[in-house]
């Protein structure tokens, strides 16, 4: 696991390992993670890179600043950013990031989200790929995040695909991934995933 404070399986959500596997970054990618809270997912991240970058960004300073310290080593080789900033606020280069990242970041689902979808659009490389997953409590949740989210994102230039799973409790995980549709390619073309 990571040089920094390493990573027990005791410390990592299971969430948060299938939010990773099913982001599958290569070794080389331009990694944004939304929502990084103290820093887990950047770490897991991190692990699976070699030349490529992880940025994390929260609203919370506490968060950042936990976040920081958990991937110190990262951070001074410069392998890991973090931001102070609510997604809202943030605002990246075009074609910045090959994979971005968002875990239990509830906006997505619980009002339109348009114009943080059109930045995360902008911000992703042509091919690159969205990763948005909930862990809803109530596992009933799962469907409704799936119909709301899908389209939405489908909406703003992205092939989607919908996976789902349980955790080891059987509790519901569901991610939504889009494919940031290269133009001159049909739509259907390859699968969100790794192509």
């Amino acid at each position: 696991m990571g040089a920094d404070r390493g990573l027990s399986t005791i410390d990592v959500p299971e969430r948060l390992t299938w939010a990773v596997r099913i982001l599958d970054p290569a070794p080389d990618d331009r990694v944004l993670e939304i929502g990084c809270g103290r820093g887990v997912a950047v770490a897991l991240v991190r692990d699976r890179l070699v030349t490529g970058t992880v940025t994390g960004i929260d609203r919370s300073a506490k968060a950042v600043e936990a976040a920081r310290r958990r991937n110190s080593d990262a951070l001074a080789t410069g392998r890991a950013a973090f931001h102070t900033v609510p997604l809202e606020d943030a605002d990246f280069a075009t074609g910045s990031f090959d994979r971005i990242l968002a875990v239990d970041v509830n906006l997505f689902w619980t009002r339109p989200a348009d114009r943080e979808l059109a930045a995360l659009r902008r911000w992703l490389a042509p091919g690159g790929l969205l990763c948005l997953c909930w862990a809803p409590p109530d596992g009933k949740r799962a469907g409704e995040i799936a119909a709301k989210v899908e389209p939405a994102v489908a909406g703003h230039g992205f092939a989607t695909e919908v996976r789902r799973a349980a955790d080891a409790r059987g509790a519901a995980l569901v991610g939504v991934l889009g494919r940031a549709v290269v133009p001159g390619r049909l739509s259907g073309e390859g699968r969100p995933g790794r192509s």
